[in-house]
């Protein structure tokens, strides 16, 4: 495809990233230093020569049993890991954020999960594809992959204990060359019809109250999602900082986006975006992912959760139910909030609700003080639980992963089906 070019170069605070970008000079460029020639060519013959198979059995379990006793030094040997990528290869470094905790986490969370279903190929594929897809943004290429599996195996040699040898080690490249595959396999396709980011003006920002903001985003090209997805954010002042965020609307004629964020305690990303951001700032977002999304052939019936600032999926859930026609269906709303100061799109569902018989709004408040008229007192889930049974519903629950977790509890248990029980807890802060 050709070569991806933001349409509003000269926008404030452009926070554009790509080659030659003011973090790929900071760290030296593409080609700053190379690898010694002996390193290299060493290197290159390992993993050419281990990578010719996929892991098999016995594979398998030196992986778990490598990654058993690397477990308790975990965040010393991914902080290695990384030491030596950034040594060898600086260049590597201006995909990664300032700050590396995080990452180090991840990164072993996802190094046992490839181990746990590197038995099922499909499983994998299915975790690694999606995972492929997502590095595109931070600009990572196929050729990367080789660099990063060196580096890795020279950290867990070093954590690995007296376990370690030669077997340990060519079945650690096997491994991570079957991942590499199937990351740069998930990559390439989605490559054919969407750049790896989108650049996204901020053309509106409200303060809905002090510390819930909705953003209004025109993307530099069509964006392509479905109401109930979320989307990678990142900002202009944590370069390589991702956060998710759901939509906050259904896809609208003119193209802009809808973004509905809680600033929360702690929260790079989010304070940013509520209490900095104005218009005219670009922030750039990641293909739209995501499962809590509306089978309108289905028909069931629906019954939405909506915590705080999860609202926003949940109002686009209802608005494409709108535009498309309910076709007998009945959608059911519960709003909830601590206080009625923040049911901020309560007006706005009442609203909806009065031009559409089939959809029924419920405001909740855990606190009685100023509760509006009719509205319903206790936590979300437990009202809910009130109006029991559920049977033939599709929930969509969408707030604080502690909300939803509980509320997905309580409707298994009014009925609801596990299958039918549907949220994103990945789109968080």
């Amino acid at each position: 495809m050709p070569a991806f070019e933001p349409l509003f170069p000269q926008a404030p605070a452009l926070n554009w990233v790509g080659p030659d970008d003011r973090w790929s000079r900071a760290w030296g460029g593409q080609a700053a230093v190379e690898a010694p020639a002996a390193l290299e060519s060493a290197e290159s013959a390992g993993a050419a020569e281990a990578a010719a198979e996929p892991p098999g059995a016995e594979d398998l379990v030196l992986v778990r049993a490598c990654l058993a006793a690397v477990g308790p030094d975990a965040d010393r040997a991914m902080a290695h890991f990384h030491a030596l990528m950034f040594l060898r290869h600086p260049e590597l470094r201006a995909m990664f954020p300032a700050a590396m905790d995080e990452q180090r986490t991840r990164l072993f969370q996802a190094l046992r999960l490839c181990a746990s279903r590197a038995g099922d190929p499909e499983e994998l594929r299915a975790y690694l594809g999606p995972l492929g897809r997502r590095h595109r943004k931070y600009g990572a290429l196929a050729r990367h992959y080789a660099s990063v599996a060196d580096c890795l195996v020279a950290a867990l040699a070093r954590y690995g204990g007296s376990g370690w040898d030669g077997r340990t080690e060519a079945a650690w490249r096997r491994l991570l060359a079957l991942v590499s595959r199937l990351m740069t396999e998930g990559a390439e396709e989605e490559a054919r019809t969407a750049p790896p980011w989108w650049q996204a003006e901020v053309v509106e920002h409200r303060q809905a109250t002090r510390d819930v903001a909705v953003l209004t985003l025109r993307p530099d090209q069509a964006y392509p999602f479905r109401a109930g997805q979320w989307a990678a954010v990142e900002t202009p002042w944590w370069p390589r900082v991702w956060r998710p965020y759901s939509f906050g609307s259904a896809p609208r004629p003119d193209g802009l986006l809808t973004l509905h964020v809680k600033a929360v305690q702690a929260g790079w990303v989010s304070n940013a975006l509520v209490h900095r951001a104005r218009p005219g700032d670009v922030l750039r977002l990641g293909a739209a992912e995501g499962a809590m999304t509306v089978d309108h052939a289905a028909g069931e019936d629906l019954l939405c959760l909506g915590g705080g600032t999860g609202i926003g999926p949940v109002a686009a859930l209802v608005e494409e139910v709108a535009e498309r026609g309910a076709a007998g269906r009945r959608v059911e709303v519960f709003y909830g909030a601590r206080r009625a100061a923040e049911l901020y799109r309560l007006e706005e569902l009442n609203e909806l609700a009065s031009r559409h018989s089939w959809l029924t709004v419920r405001p909740v408040v855990s606190e009685a003080a100023g509760a509006p008229a009719g509205a319903l007192l206790g936590d979300l889930p437990d009202v809910v639980a009130r109006y029991a049974p559920w049977h033939g519903f599709a929930a969509y629950l969408s707030g604080p992963a502690a909300m939803v977790r509980s509320g997905a509890a309580v409707l298994r248990r009014c009925g609801v089906p596990e299958g039918s029980v549907r949220h994103d807890l990945a789109a968080r802060d």
